[in-house]
């Protein structure tokens, strides 16, 4: 053993790369302990520099500038302290036979700092002040940075890696603010700031962590270590990226070649402090180029691939690269591919890797999917197609006295109309057992107990925070009451499950909610198997966690629930879960809740989940909403947290910008209220049958022509006839100029001359017409809204605001080619407006069937309101 340690110490003696690499390290590490001296090594938790005075007397040099001036006016001192220490320094790592260079090292240079520092503040007082923080506003523990960091090294990762090893919950705040050219962090009393990510990561481990946590060390010397280390480290952060790995690479190989870890037998924040140094290679890109640099080295490699792998560590990296917000920072991290730019309205998603993205939609299958679930789909596909990551579409199946196979079916259904597919599908239903394992180490701890208080009664004890009695009850009993709940019997069956948390908590969830039922219905999949099933509180979170879910979308709804969910994973040490909070989708006049809908349907008011009048999936597109248009609504929205009632209108004039360019043109008139008008020269052939060839499209040559049938007799819109006047030139539309010449008294009848080559822009009216015969009977359908009152209120009786008169028709005579057009189809009504094709014309019996379309406009196009006002 004696012969190889003295053979590696001949190597690296005789080696020119570490005069090549020690030697600038150790100069860097002199200028950087002056720079800095006023920010990481001269803060105190309460945000002031230790010592000194007199820091902003500029007449006598003091102040920042001073100090960088003072620091380069050292530059020689420095020097010559520097080539002392290099030698000192690798005289001592020899002598340690590999247990610490870098301590070694950093002892060794302790006296050249100290020479520099005192050179560089001679006649400055002391370091630079602090700047004035107070105007931040911070929050405790708020952990604040600059979005142009677009570095890991620019980036609090240490502070982050601290905080996840510790289990300690930091608040990120990204600021554009210049004045925050390093991360800083607020103290947990809220009194003080903490600037640098080192001092923040100090700061944490130190003060707020507390002891037993698994960084802190149980011996002086090991500290000394660390901090010799941590010195070492700080000193590459700020040199060339790829000499600090050789450096480090090289130290790595001779410290590790009997060790684990830097410092002792544990992760410390040695060892996060120099992968830090490294830029924290837990994203694929840097960890390809740090392995690519560390090829020849494989002690390095081998504990640079044992950070990466650590789940704290990745979750710090997460955390660090979501929260700067910048998009080169995203592209830095993905592999050989960029990222399609954000849609126009959507936020960037928080903390999110590319190839690493995971994003849930967990519907009930108690109902049909509405607008408000159709957010939530668009929303997390959005998110796991950009980030090049997956969508889990997980059915929270565990109420099975609400859910169905057939609202299953419609979900699967519907999101495939909706163009989301899944990469997994799953239920919850799958994960009862592993669920009811959670609960039982719940009870064992003593964190859960089991209830029979009465509903409406715990439901007053919690608002009035009183404990139950059971609160206090043995986990031997509580376990034997969760078993028979659990087995489907009549006594158990007056028992729930409650999490014992904190019944005088101001938030109302953490205040021992109920997490297990017992259940005795059938469950559609599961059939008798299950005598009890968890709430959604519980089972939601663990199924998060177990399933690789990285970011929960949720409603704002949730947002006093969060607490209880992160609460939960902390509890079970289940993986944490990062929660995007986005307002839900509500509309005026509409009702979203699933009770109240299914109300609708089994009072026979609709004709079923699908009806037009509905703001199910189904129900809106079937009154005609464009899914683009759909999806360029909801992403114009966002993420957003901002709660508001949308305007209907403001949706349907989205949707007619994707109609107008793809809906073909045809007419029709009213059936019942028309005028015949005579044009006395014109004559149809020998056969009475004269057609010519109009666009389908004006603005769209490319979607074709349709034949137009002439005739000398042609029906007008009634309105149309009565405000015509005789001597008027009028144009029919896709025709010619016709001159009024005579008016019945009831404006019944009219006849008319075509004017040859007559001027359609001099002529005031312009018509819609029909010929008088062989045009397609049709239905043409209108809606109004369900409920009558813009927003319903908690307190409000439903049944008082259900509207009476929600649906209206009117018979007209179309163009001949409607009876071409197939279900589903969008057509334009010139003059009326946009229509779906709900039923195809099936014969005179079974004319065609047309339902409108809103256009966002409160009047109509021609003035023809129809019989619900244009809703």
């Amino acid at each position: 053993m004696g012969s190889s340690i003295a053979k590696a110490k001949k190597e690296i003696s005789d080696s020119a790369e570490v005069k090549k690499v020690i030697g600038p390290l150790v100069g860097k590490l002199l200028e950087l302990k002056e720079k800095y001296a006023g920010l990481n090594g001269g803060i105190g938790v309460d945000g002031k520099p230790h010592g000194g005075k007199g820091t902003n007397d500029k007449k006598k040099g003091g102040g920042a500038n001073a100090n960088v001036n003072a620091v380069a006016s050292a530059e020689s001192a420095a020097k010559k302290a520097a080539k002392k220490a290099e030698k000192a320094a690798k005289k001592a790592a020899y002598k340690a036979g590999g247990a610490a260079p870098a301590a070694a090292a950093a002892t060794a240079t302790k006296s050249a700092p100290a020479a520099a520092a005192k050179a560089a503040n001679k006649g400055t007082g002391g370091p630079p002040r602090m700047m004035n923080l107070s105007k931040f506003k911070l929050k405790p523990l708020q952990l604040v940075l600059n979005p142009n960091a677009t570095s890991m090294r620019d980036r609090p990762v240490m502070a982050l890696a601290v905080a996840c090893l510790t289990d300690i919950d930091v608040d990120l705040f990204v600021t554009a603010d210049h004045r925050v050219p390093a991360p800083m962090m607020c103290t947990v009393d809220g009194t003080g700031t903490i600037v640098g990510d080192l001092a923040a990561a100090r700061y944490l481990l130190d003060g707020v962590a507390g002891e037993g946590n698994v960084l802190e060390s149980a011996f002086a010397t090991q500290k000394a270590e660390q901090n010799a280390w941590i010195e070492y480290a700080q000193s590459l952060t700020q040199i060339d990226a790829e000499q600090a790995v050789k450096g480090i690479a090289m130290t790595l190989e001779h410290a590790l070649s009997k060790r684990t870890y830097l410092c002792g037998h544990k992760i410390s924040l040695a060892d996060v402090a120099l992968f830090a140094a490294l830029g924290f290679p837990c994203a694929l890109q840097d960890k390809i180029r740090v392995t690519a640099a560390l090829k020849e080295f494989p002690v390095a490699t081998r504990w640079t691939n044992m950070m990466a792998a650590h789940p704290a560590l990745k979750k710090a990296t997460q955390l660090a690269i979501g929260a700067s917000g910048a998009t080169d920072a995203e592209v830095q991290f993905t592999e050989k591919q960029t990222l399609e730019p954000l849609v126009t309205g959507m936020n960037l998603l928080e903390g999110a890797i590319p190839g690493q993205v995971v994003t849930r939609f967990p519907p009930e299958p108690s109902g049909y999917l509405h607008v408000g679930h159709a957010k939530a789909c668009l929303l997390n596909d959005y998110y796991a197609r950009r980030y090049k990551g997956r969508m889990i579409v997980r059915f929270d199946d565990t109420n099975p006295s609400k859910e169905k196979e057939e609202y299953q079916q419609s979900i699967v259904e519907d999101l495939k109309t909706l163009g989301v597919n899944n990469d997994v599908l799953t239920y919850t239903s799958d994960y009862i057992l592993a669920i009811q394992k959670y609960a039982l180490r719940m009870i064992e701890k003593g964190q859960a107990y089991m209830d029979d208080t009465p509903q409406e009664q715990m439901k007053e004890e919690r608002a009035d925070r009183i404990e139950s009695k059971h609160r206090n009850q043995s986990p031997a009993e509580a376990k034997a009451l969760f078993e028979e709940m659990c087995s489907g019997s009549e006594e158990g069956g007056k028992f729930c499950l409650r999490a014992k948390i904190d019944m005088s908590s101001d938030n109302g969830t953490m205040r021992d909610p109920v997490l297990y039922r017992q259940n005795l219905t059938p469950h559609h999949r599961t059939g008798t198997t299950y005598k009890a099933y968890p709430t959604y509180d519980l089972a939601c979170p663990i199924v998060d966690s177990l399933e690789g879910v990285t970011h929960a979308l949720r409603t704002t709804e949730y947002n006093d629930r969060d607490e209880q969910y992160q609460f939960l994973l902390k509890t079970l040490g289940l993986r944490r879960v990062r929660i995007h909070a986005f307002c839900r989708m509500n509309f005026q006049y509409t009702v979203l809740s699933k009770r109240k809908l299914t109300w609708f349907v089994e009072q026979k008011l609709v004709t079923g989940w699908d009806d037009a009048r509905f703001p199910t999936v189904r129900g809106v597109l079937r009154r005609g909403v464009s899914i683009p248009a759909l999806k360029k609504y909801i992403y114009s929205q966002g993420a957003s947290r901002r709660v508001v009632n949308m305007v209907w209108n403001s949706f349907w004039a989205e949707n007619k910008k994707e109609l107008d360019v793809s809906a073909r043109r045809f007419m029709a008139i009213d059936a019942s209220a028309n005028a015949t008008l005579t044009i006395t020269n014109f004559s149809e052939d020998s056969a009475g049958e004269t057609y010519i060839s109009t666009s389908l499209h004006p603005k769209d040559p490319s979607m074709g022509m349709r034949p137009m049938k002439l005739s000398s007799k042609v029906l007008l819109e009634q309105v149309d006839a009565e405000d015509s006047v005789e001597g008027e030139n009028i144009v029919l539309l896709r025709w010619g100029v016709v001159k009024i010449t005579k008016k019945s008294e009831d404006s019944k009848t009219l006849e008319g001359e075509l004017v040859p080559d007559g001027d359609f822009k001099s002529c005031k009216r312009k018509y819609s017409w029909m010929a008088a015969s062989g045009g397609c009977a049709s239905i043409l359908t209108e809606f109004d809204h369900l409920v009558t009152k813009e927003k319903l209120e908690e307190g409000d009786k439903f049944d008082d605001f259900v509207n009476p008169n929600t649906i209206a028709t009117t018979s007209a005579i179309g163009d001949p080619c409607l009876k071409t057009l197939q279900e589903g189809d969008v057509i334009q009504l010139e003059r009326r407006g946009f229509y779906r094709v709900d039923r195809p014309y099936l014969g005179e019996a079974k004319p065609c069937v047309l339902y409108m379309i809103p256009d966002g406009k409160t009047k109509s196009m021609s003035g023809m309101t129809g019989k619900l006002a244009h809703h």
